[in-house]
């Protein structure tokens, strides 16, 4: 076999070079021309929701019911019968006031009472031997009247006595404090030897129901007028029924819902506010009066609504909302939009958006007219990052 000239072979390897050169010089062309990868962008589909919109308002507890101890006759207090900051049931033994007056009391009103019965067997004799008589002429019809009325008399004076007696039996009751309703009992505010009297404005004691208990929610009387109008609307359903979720002051929520009863039909003068008041159940007391917390309370429920990530809207420099819409080329393009509410960090977009349309959520600021896009799933990305 012939060998090869080195002229031939440095011919050779040139024109290898050359037809290199040319395959790669399109890419080379792009280059210089300022090409670019697509920009990455992280996307979210939007589909019809139904939301409930709501208000985290400010609120405050109260006792389901509260029970002023009070005592009905007045004397020397003898024991404190219940422990302070204790349950206590209905009818319960609270405070023993000296008993012994009313004792005194009973016994008279019965000695009363036995007088009074006595003089009714006498009269009661005497007007059935009148009546015998008068029908036979043997007295005069005069006499007769008079057994009469005075029958009548001794029975209103049984009577009398009879409800004297009942009254110095209830004195004596109520020398015995009992407490109204069940619930919790805080200090005693008075000590052992402490005069009191029914007359009187002190109180012996405070008991409270608190296996349920009332929020009284303060919400901005506007709120009123943008419910109503939601509702006339069509635009929000009824949330009447919908559970009041129940949160701390620190944002921490609650086990327990309640639900709305009714709003306070006059306006506080000086905050404009609106009292809502929500029953709660409190089986294991953790909310106590007076305490402030916070309640989520349902304005409406808005169906078919279109809602995106708070991240997804943009600022036009005039300050007018947009959303970056990213079409079947995968090119995105600016569109103004109206905002509606925003629940649990989504925006409910009222105008300027359609079921189905791709937003871009995170790079908003890397999206250029006509360019193509990088597009990865919002969840997806945000589980990278």
């Amino acid at each position: 076999m012939p060998r090869k000239s080195p002229i031939a072979s440095f011919l050779m390897s040139a024109t290898a070079m050359l037809l290199i050169a040319a395959c790669s010089e399109p890419n080379g062309a792009d280059t210089a021309r300022g090409g670019l990868a697509p920009a990455l962008v992280a996307v979210a589909t939007v589909k019809p929701e139904t939301v409930t919109i709501a208000d985290e308002l400010p609120a405050r507890v109260a006792a389901f019911r509260t029970a002023e101890i009070r005592p009905q006759v007045g004397g020397i207090i003898q024991k404190r019968l219940f422990e302070q900051g204790s349950e206590v049931e209905a009818g319960q033994e609270l405070f023993q006031i000296n008993a012994e007056p009313f004792k005194a009391d009973v016994d008279s009103a019965a000695a009363a009472l036995q007088r009074a019965e006595a003089g009714l067997t006498r009269s009661q004799t005497k007007f059935d031997r009148a009546k015998q008589l008068v029908a036979t002429t043997a007295i005069s019809r005069e006499a007769y009247e008079d057994a009469v009325a005075e029958l009548a008399q001794t029975k209103a004076n049984v009577a009398e006595a009879r409800a004297t007696l009942q009254r110095r039996r209830l004195d004596l009751a109520f020398a015995t404090v009992r407490a109204p309703i069940a619930g919790r009992i805080g200090q005693a505010l008075v000590s052992e030897g402490a005069l009191v009297s029914a007359s009187g404005t002190n109180v012996l004691a405070l008991v409270q129901q608190i296996d349920r208990v009332y929020v009284d929610v303060k919400q901005p009387s506007s709120q009123i007028d943008v419910i109503r109008e939601g509702a006339k609307s069509g635009q929000l359903d009824d949330a009447s029924r919908i559970p009041v979720a129940i949160f701390a002051a620190s944002g921490k929520p609650y086990p327990m819902t309640g639900r709305a009863l009714f709003s306070d039909i006059s306006v506080e003068p000086g905050t404009g506010n609106v009292t809502v008041r929500v029953e709660v159940p409190n089986p294991d007391r953790i909310l106590l009066p007076g305490m402030y917390v916070r309640a989520r309370l349902p304005r409406g429920v808005r169906r078919d609504a279109l809602l995106v990530a708070q991240e997804a809207v943009v600022r036009d420099p005039t300050g007018r909302p947009q959303l970056v819409i990213v079409n079947d080329q995968k090119h995105g393009a600016r569109r103004d939009v109206e905002l509606g509410e925003t629940v649990e960090g989504r925006t409910i977009i009222t105008s300027g958006l359609r079921p189905g349309e791709t937003v871009v959520v995170q790079g908003q600021e890397r999206v250029e007219e006509g360019m193509p896009l990088n597009v990865t799933p919002f969840g997806a990305a945000a589980a990278q990052n």
